[in-house]
C-alpha cells in the first residue's frame, strides 16, 4: 500500500506548520512499524515493519487503503476557469452536521473519561476525512448510521493485509475474509473489543458515526497517550493505520481543521477522490459470489466469429493454444509457519489489589520443529467479567509483535479492586491455533501494623461521650496501607473477642447502639478515623479491638469513671 503523498502536492501544498510536522514525523518514523513496549505503549521502532507478514490486525483498520487527498492552500480563490472548478478551501472545510456533532460529542466524552489524553475533535475529523471522506460526505440518516454500508476492500492478501474472517460476516458481510467497516473503517476483530455505544441506543454499530467516533477516540487514547505531545500523537495515528504516508496525511488535515471549519448539511460534504490503492473507494457492499446457474439466452444471438482464412496451401489449421505460464510457488508468511505457542518464562502472576503485577505474560511463537518465528502478532486478552484488572493504559486487549527471538511480552497487568483469579489468554492473530491460558490472582489489600495517631488517654464519665475519636494508621512492610478493609469491635476481654453487651458504644444513623463496625476502609494515607464513642452507666476499663485484612490488630483501652469529687477546701479560723 503506497500513498501518493508526493503526487498529491498539486492538490495544494502544506502550510509551514504542517510541513514541519510531516518532516518531524518522517524523521521519527524511518521504520514506521508499531509495536508495544513493556509499559503497554505502542511505539515505532527499527525492529518493526509496516504490516508484518501482511496481517494488519494490530491496527484499527487492518492498514486498509485510505484517501490521500491533501487540504488545499489557504490562498485567495483563483479566477474562474473553463469547466468545473476544484472545491475551494471553504468547501473543503465544511463537515456534515451529524458527522461533526459525533466528533465533538466523542471528544467531550473522552475529556471526561480520559482527560489526560487531550484528544481534539479535529483529530477525529482528520481521520474521518482520510478514512471515508466524512462518511461519504455525510451520507447518514438522522441517527448517524450510514445509509449504505462503507466497506474497504477484501483483505485477502492480494495487495492488502491477509486477514481471514473473524466475525462470520456479521459486520462486513464477508464470511471468508475481513473488510474494514463504517465511517471510521474498523476491521471486525478490532471492533469486537474496541466498539462503543456513542449514541446510547444500546448497540455498538461500526456503521454509526456516533459509535464509530467514540470508539476511534478511545482507541487513540489507550496506553495513556497524551495527544498534546507530538510523539504520542504520532504513535496513536500510526496505531490506527501503520503507514508514514497515512500519518502525514492525517496531520495535514488536523492542522487544516484546527484553522477553522463550518457545518454543512448532511449529504453535501466534499468527497475526496484519490486513494492509496488507486481505486475510487466506491465499494459499499460485498461483491456476490458467482452462482453456477445456467445463463439466460440473450435476445440477440451473439455474432459468430469469422473463420480464419485458410493458408495458401489449401487445408485448414487449428490455432495452437498458448500454454499457461508456470505456477510460481508461494512463500508462506511468518504467521502461516506458526504451529504452536510456548511459554517464554512467565512467572507467578500475583498482585495485591490496586498494584501492578511484578511478572508479565511472555510467549514464544514456534514452528512445528520448535523454531522461533519473528514478526508474528500475538493477542493478549483478559478473559471474563469477574475481574477489573487491565493492562497498563486501562485496556483489556493488547496486540504485540514477536521480536527476533519469536517472543511477545504482554504489557504489565494492573490489578483492580476485585479479588480472586482471572485468565489472560494468548492467541496468534490470523491463525486458528490453540492458545495458552495464564491464571492471575489478585489478593486483598492488607496491613501488618496498626498504631494510634495520638497518645491521649481515652476517658469518659458514665452516660457521657468520649472527647477524642480513635484514629489509627495502617502500614504494610513499612509502607502506607491504603484502602485496607478493617473492623472495629468493642470486645468483652483480651481473651474473649466476642462483642461486649455493656460499656462504650457507637451510634448508627438512627441513634441506635452499635458495638461492631464492619466494612471500614483506610484512606489514601492509611488512616482510619472511627466515629464518636459514647458510654452507658457502667464504669470500668473496656477494650476496643481493630483488625485489618492481613492480620494487623490493635487493642485500645477505654476508661469510664465517675468524675472525681473535688476535695473540700480547708476552713480557716480566726
Amino acid at each position: 500500500m503506497v500513498a501518493h503523498f508526493g503526487t498529491r502536492l498539486r492538490k495544494g501544498a502544506m502550510t509551514t506548520a504542517v510541513a514541519a510536522a510531516a518532516v518531524a514525523a518522517l524523521s521519527a518514523s524511518q521504520a514506521p512499524g508499531v509495536t508495544t513496549d513493556g509499559q503497554g505503549r505502542q511505539t515505532t521502532g527499527a525492529d518493526a515493519e509496516s504490516t508484518p507478514d501482511g496481517n494488519g490486525d494490530g491496527s484499527a483498520t487492518g492498514n486498509s487503503p485510505y484517501y490521500t487527498d491533501l487540504p488545499p492552500l489557504n490562498t485567495p480563490v483563483p479566477a474562474p476557469t473553463i469547466g468545473t472548478p476544484a472545491a475551494t478551501g471553504e468547501a473543503e472545510a465544511g463537515i456534515p452536521a451529524t458527522v461533526l456533532d459525533a466528533y465533538k460529542k466523542a471528544a467531550d466524552s473522552l475529556s471526561a473519561s480520559k482527560p489526560g489524553c487531550n484528544l481534539p475533535w479535529e483529530l477525529l475529523a482528520a481521520i474521518g476525512k482520510v478514512e471515508s471522506g466524512q462518511a461519504r460526505g455525510g451520507n447518514v440518516d438522522a441517527a448517524g448510521t450510514t445509509i449504505t454500508p462503507i466497506l474497504g476492500p477484501v483483505l485477502n492478501g492480494n495487495g492488502f493485509a491477509n486477514i481471514g474472517d473473524t466475525d462470520g460476516g456479521a459486520y462486513d458481510g464477508d464470511s471468508t475474509y475481513d473488510r474494514a467497516v463504517g465511517p471510521m473503517q474498523f476491521i471486525p476483530s478490532t471492533w469486537e473489543w474496541a466498539g462503543e455505544d456513542g449514541n446510547g441506543d444500546g448497540k455498538k454499530d461500526p456503521n454509526n458515526i456516533y459509535d464509530a467516533a467514540l470508539a476511534a477516540g478511545n482507541y487513540l487514547c489507550r496506553f495513556s497517550w497524551d495527544l498534546s505531545d507530538q510523539a504520542d500523537l504520532n504513535s496513536a495515528i500510526l496505531s490506527y493505520n501503520n503507514s508514514t504516508e497515512y500519518l502525514n496525511t492525517v496531520l495535514s488535515w488536523l492542522e487544516y481543521y484546527r484553522k477553522g471549519t463550518h457545518e454543512v448539511p448532511d449529504g453535501t460534504g466534499t468527497l475526496p477522490s484519490n486513494r492509496s490503492d488507486g481505486s475510487d473507494g466506491a465499494t459499499t457492499s460485498p461483491s456476490p459470489s458467482p452462482s453456477p446457474s445456467t445463463p439466460s439466452t440473450p435476445s440477440t444471438p451473439a455474432p459468430t466469429p469469422p473463420k480464419p482464412s485458410p493458408p495458401s496451401g489449401g487445408g485448414t489449421t487449428t490455432p495452437t493454444p498458448t500454454p499457461p505460464g508456470p505456477t510460481l510457488p508461494t512463500t508462506p508468511t511468518p504467521t502461516e509457519t506458526v504451529d504452536h505457542l510456548e511459554d517464554a518464562g512467565t512467572g507467578a502472576l500475583t498482585a495485591t489489589a490496586g498494584d501492578t503485577f511484578g511478572e508479565q505474560v511472555a510467549v514464544r511463537t514456534e514452528t512445528k520443529a520448535g523454531k522461533a518465528v519473528a514478526k508474528v502478532r500475538v493477542r493478549f486478552t483478559i478473559v471474563g467479567d469477574t475481574t477489573d484488572a487491565t493492562f497498563t493504559g486501562g485496556e483489556t486487549v493488547a496486540t504485540v509483535v514477536t521480536d527476533s527471538a519469536g517472543t511477545a511480552t504482554a504489557p504489565a497487568l494492573v490489578a483492580g479492586e476485585k479479588t480472586g483469579d482471572f485468565i489472560v489468554r494468548t492467541t496468534v492473530v490470523g491463525r486458528t491455533l490453540t492458545g495458552l491460558d495464564y491464571t492471575a490472582s489478585v489478593t486483598a489489600r492488607q496491613a501488618d501494623t496498626l498504631v494510634r495517631t495520638s497518645e491521649t488517654a481515652l476517658t469518659c464519665v458514665p452516660g457521657g461521650e468520649f472527647a477524642d475519636q480513635v484514629e489509627v494508621k495502617a502500614t504494610y512492610n513499612g509502607a502506607v496501607a491504603d484502602k485496607v478493609a478493617a473492623t472495629a469491635t468493642l470486645i468483652k476481654s483480651a481473651d474473649d473477642a466476642t462483642e461486649n453487651d455493656k460499656g462504650p458504644y457507637f451510634k448508627d444513623a438512627d441513634g441506635n447502639t452499635v458495638r461492631t463496625l464492619a466494612d471500614l476502609t483506610t484512606d489514601a494515607d492509611g488512616l482510619l478515623k472511627l466515629p464518636k464513642l459514647y458510654a452507658d452507666d457502667t464504669t470500668g476499663t473496656f477494650l476496643l479491638r481493630i483488625t485489618t485484612t492481613g492480620g494487623a490488630t490493635l487493642t485500645v483501652d477505654l476508661t469510664v469513671a465517675a468524675a472525681a469529687t473535688p476535695e473540700p477546701e480547708p476552713t480557716t479560723t480566726s
